[in-house]
């Protein structure tokens, strides 16, 4: 199977059965995102323990590339400090932004996300929900647009 495949049904598994999907009650953090070129719209919720992602969850309606990079945000930043949640959101917004960009090994199953950067009116999708959770950690009021 070519990496591309492999990168494919990553994306299309977590689209049809996104992992993490709902709601957490309060005192979990939260934030709204919205994509106005597509369409997306999400809540990113986070409950922290002393300064650890204990549970992220998230709701809404997407495109598959939103809803599969939220998924599999979720999956990779629960039991990460905030700090190690930044980075690897940067790493994840490297891996999007930057042709040239690899993937690290460290990146694990989020490394599918590379074949997005070679559609850029698409980065917005998988990004939009890593937009959302530092606005969830940071408790901003105001949702988050990619526009």
């Amino acid at each position: 199977m070519d990496l591309k495949d492999l990168y494919r049904d990553v994306i299309l598994d977590h689209n049809k059965r996104p992992r993490n999907f709902g709601r957490l009650a309060p005192p979990a953090q939260s934030a709204r995102g919205h994509n106005p070129l597509c369409g997306d719209q999400l809540t990113v919720y986070a409950a922290l323990r002393n300064d650890v992602l204990d549970d992220v969850r998230f709701e809404g309606t997407g495109c598959a590339i939103s809803v599969a990079s939220a998924s599999l945000m979720t999956e990779a930043v629960i039991g990460k400090t905030t700090a190690e949640a930044e980075a690897l959101f940067a790493s994840v917004h490297e891996l999007l932004t930057k042709s040239d960009a690899p993937a690290p090994a460290a990146l694990g199953k989020l490394a599918a996300l590379s074949g997005v950067r070679e559609f850029p009116v698409r980065v917005k999708c998988a990004s939009l929900c890593w937009h959302t959770l530092r606005a969830a950690l940071a408790a901003a009021p105001t949702p988050v647009s990619t526009e």
